[in-house]
């Protein structure tokens, strides 16, 4: 049995702590390569994983980016995918029409295991996107946290591999396709631009210095160092490797650049007519938006208002058990003067980077020789820790992760920020670390990825509750598992938890209370120990990234809570190796489908 040949558009979200996020789909200009061709998915196929194999295959030809990620290098190793919005259109209908075809070849209720977890996760899936598709122009396709005019550019660094002169001359076909990718992206700004879907003005500064960091470095950008420092590394005669440079130079200089400087011109136009109020109820059907966002995310049915309370309920806990350590630790005052204290004394920053990284890296050969006591199954692949590149670290996150290559051929990368070491506490070094390496993201992902019998939109693809939920419950984790033995560490962990909780405030105070950004901001001064610079670049993440930030404590609170139940029901029975296996067996999946995971290993464990 064969489909029709045709490509397939996915999402794929670059440099982001959600690149292996499904949901991402909603927030992403990053459509893949879409030619008009005939859909067409037969009635029946011969097995449910050939089935999901044969979206796979189609998915995979429609996206030269997704091959690079999964460590394919053939002949589309040097093409960028489509970001028009006709590619955006047929990934929809192609994603519809395999969930329709699959509805008609397989019955539920005949299916039992894996291949009905499968086609219970590909029907939500596709349901998650049929709900979020026609809000897709609702998107910032350039802001500080991603788009193509940083996106790329790290892409080119931390993704394509030169191993060969093949690969060096893939390289250079990339840099010359950044002027078009960058043109069509230019231009569907403007289009949004002209129906009233900008960022907030205040975005378009951190855009416009990410984009002259490249140009004003001349010769000398990020992407031309790496190409270099790349070409340089093969074994090749002189004359080759010089002439492999020049193409790579002529290419930028020809394609790249002055596409750079036409989406310059742009973003310096946008600012000058952007508007001011930050939440995305001023958006096209804006209320309508947020919503879907919201359950898009945290894979709930919880209203704006709820989420809120939920946020106020658990500020109200951490600020409990926050006053128990400034008694620990002696501290006499309020709250809101032990805040001050560790957010300004000079005892609680470092004053080198590379004292950070080392410390970070020793936080975690630590806890990871402890993983088998809590771990029935560990990955494989090694994990390293990255700063992020200087000429996006102003803009980008504070931490995030990158997950392993299938193949081998790339590690778990924990990125992080230390653009200003004053914005990176000592006191969540811990914790952060925990989050995004393991038991966390690197934990967690790493072992998603090697799950080689899982089809692969499981093994590639994510829920964001799940994920982030993971990486919060993690957090809290190592503390059982014997860390945090500094309470000021320990206070770090309640501080990053409260975040957290923070979040689902603010979050939904911006974008449904129409709050506006000073007051977040002044919310979090008041609510939390985290200094200046990192709460600012908090809320303006959560202005141009909506709903994503309340997945974290949403997905911790269902682990916990279903941590607590099994406890209850098994008693001396329960045992915290196996829940976790339990946990992690399935890869991603949404909260309610995770309940249920849980439940049946309670009765089993049982029996």
């Amino acid at each position: 049995m064969r489909l029709s040949a045709f490509p397939l558009v996915s999402v794929l979200a670059l440099a982001s702590c959600a690149a292996a996020d499904d949901t991402a789909n909603v927030a992403s200009a990053s459509a893949k390569t879409a030619q008009a061709a005939p859909i067409s998915v037969p009635a029946a196929t011969p097995t449910m994983a050939q089935f999901f194999e044969q979206y796979n295959d189609v998915e995979l030809g429609a996206s030269p980016q997704t091959k690079a990620y999964r460590g394919i290098r053939d002949g589309d190793y040097g093409k960028w995918d489509d970001y028009g919005d006709a590619a955006a259109k047929l990934e929809y209908e192609v994603l519809k029409t395999f969930s329709s075809g699959m509805r008609s070849a397989f019955e539920l209720s005949s299916l039992s295991g894996e291949d009905a977890l499968s086609y219970r996760l590909f029907n939500a899936m596709a349901e998650r996107r049929a709900r979020n598709h026609k809000f897709r122009k609702n998107v910032y396709l350039f802001n500080q946290m991603r788009g193509a005019h940083s996106g790329l550019p790290a892409f080119l660094i931390n993704i394509h591999k030169v191993e060969n002169a093949d690969h060096a001359i893939a390289y250079v076909e990339r840099i010359n396709g950044l002027g078009p990718v960058l043109d069509t992206l230019t231009a569907e700004a403007r289009e949004r631009a002209a129906n009233g879907v900008m960022p907030p003005k205040w975005v378009y500064p951190y855009v416009i210095s990410d984009i002259q960091n490249l140009l004003n470095a001349g010769d000398d950008n990020a992407v031309l160092k790496d190409f270099r420092s790349k070409a340089d590394a093969l074994d090749l005669a002189s004359d080759d490797g010089e002439g492999l440079k020049e193409d790579g130079l002529n290419a930028w200089n020809q394609s790249a650049r002055p596409a750079y400087e036409r989406l310059l011109a742009e973003m310096k136009r946008q600012e000058a007519i952007a508007p001011t109020d930050d939440g995305v109820w001023r958006l096209p059907e804006g209320g309508q938006y947020y919503s879907a966002l919201l359950k898009n995310y945290t894979t709930t049915d919880l209203s704006a208002d709820e989420i809120h309370n939920i946020g106020l309920r658990e500020v109200e806990r951490i600020h409990g058990e926050m006053r128990q350590i400034m008694a620990k630790v002696g501290f006499e005052g309020s709250l809101q003067d032990f805040f001050k204290f560790t957010r300004n004394d000079d005892r609680f920053f470092y004053t080198t980077r590379e004292e950070y990284l080392a410390d970070a890296n020793a936080a975690l050969r630590k806890l990871e020789a402890k993983l088998p006591e809590y771990f029935g199954r560990l990955p494989k692949a090694p994990m390293i820790i990255k700063p992020v590149e200087a000429f996006r670290e102003k803009s980008a996150g504070k931490a995030f992760y990158q997950s392993p290559a299938p193949d081998g051929s790339r590690p778990g990368t924990y990125y992080v920020n230390l653009y200003n070491l004053r914005d990176m506490s000592k006191n969540e070094l811990e914790a952060l670390a925990y989050h995004e390496g393991s038991p966390g993201h690197h934990l967690q992902r790493a072992l998603q990825t090697e799950m080689g019998d899982l089809p692969p939109f499981r093994r590639f693809g994510g829920v964001t509750a799940y994920t982030e939920g993971w990486g919060l419950y993690s957090e809290e984790l190592g503390k059982d598992m014997g860390f945090y033995t500094d309470p000021y560490s320990d206070f770090g962990r309640l501080g990053m938890e409260l975040w957290r909780a923070c979040r689902l405030v603010v979050d939904t105070g911006i974008h449904d209370k129409r709050w506006n950004r000073e007051k977040a901001i002044a919310y979090l001064t008041e609510n939390t120990p985290n200094p200046d610079g990192d709460i600012r670049k908090a809320i303006e993440r959560y202005i141009v990234y909506p709903g994503q930030a309340t997945a974290y404590m949403i997905g911790k609170l269902k682990i916990m809570e279903l941590r607590a139940n099994a406890r209850k029901e098994l008693g001396d029975k329960f045992d915290i190796r196996g829940f976790h296996d339990a946990i992690l067996v399935s890869g991603p999946v949404p909260l309610d489908i995770l309940e249920e995971n849980i439940e049946a290993w309670v009765a089993a464990e049982k029996n």
